[in-house]
Formats: C-alpha cells, structure tokens, sequence
C-alpha cells in the first residue's frame, strides 16, 4: 500500500465552537470534503470535515467531535492524511509532491548530483530540495529551466544547475 498523501494541516482554532483554520495541499481546496476521513500520518486519529468555508488564504472549518475552542486548539500543527488511492490520477507533467521525494536526482549528462529530500512552497512557486552526497542541500527552483525532465519509471528528475551554483563567475 502506497504512503498516504498529505492534504492539509490545521491552524489556531478560530471561534470559540470548536472551528480551525485549514490550510490545503489540494488544486481545489474544498477537495478535502470529498475524502472521507483525514487521518494523522500514523493513522491513529481520524477527522472528517463537517463544514467549511472559504477566508484569506485557507479554509475554516468544523470537525466533527471537535465542539470547543480548547478542542480546536490541541489540534494546531497537525497534519492531516489520505490513503494514495482516494485521489485523482495527475495529469502529464503534474506530480504529487510525494512521488517526487526519494528520487535520484541527476544533470543532463546522467551523472548523480544526489536525491530529492523535498518540495517546499514559500509563497513565491515551488521548490526542489536536493541532498548531495556532502556539503549543504540545494533549494532550486522547481521550473521547467532547472528541472527540463522528471521521470517517475527511472526514478529520477534531471537537473540543470544554475551557473551560480556550479560555481562559474559571471563577470
């Protein structure tokens, strides 16, 4: 069975009846309502989205059981999960975040330059984080440019170094 995806992760409690601040992982984010049951990583808890509605930049929403403010609040940090299989197939060229993770990652000529740890999102587009065998990660830009191929079956993604991290001067 496929690791599960996560699709959100709750914020402060917001009110006093028990609703959080969601923040989804998902194109649309009411998609989370379609789910069924979001679990912790561990699958230990399980919650289902009762309500939701839309504010700046995430979600508000009830779960069930959680009915108090003191409630909501324990729950601030926490991840939520889905089983792989409960979500859409991607489209050419779209990548669940976590099909990227563990890839070898290689430059043009096949030679490694290390393995994808993550994908982070700051606000400002994606980027791929890459482990090399020593030093420091590199955060690149998860573009076209720098990443031209990502072939899950190889299990790679290619990688085109920008000038200033192969060290090449510019002057």
């Amino acid at each position: 069975m496929a690791a599960p995806i996560c699709v959100a992760r709750i914020g402060a409690a917001h009110g006093v009846r028990g609703a959080v601040k969601l923040w989804t992982f998902t194109e649309d984010p009411f998609a989370v309502q379609a789910y069924g049951p979001l679990m912790t990583k561990d699958g230990a808890r399980q919650f289902e989205v009762a309500t939701a509605r839309e504010a700046k930049g995430h979600l508000v929403v009830t779960l069930k059981g959680v009915a108090t403010r003191e409630d909501a609040e324990r729950l601030n940090g926490l991840e939520l999960y889905v089983a792989r299989e409960k979500l859409p197939d991607t489209d050419e060229d779209e990548y669940y975040h976590a099909d990227l993770v563990g890839l070898a990652a290689v430059n043009a000529a096949n030679e490694p330059i290390g393995r994808v740890i993550a994908i982070h999102n700051f606000g400002a587009g994606d980027i791929i984080e890459i482990e090399p065998p020593y030093g420091a990660t590199l955060l690149l830009p998860f573009t076209n440019a720098v990443v031209p191929t990502v072939d899950l079956k190889a299990g790679h993604v290619v990688i085109e170094l920008p000038r200033e991290v192969e060290g090449e001067d510019h002057s």
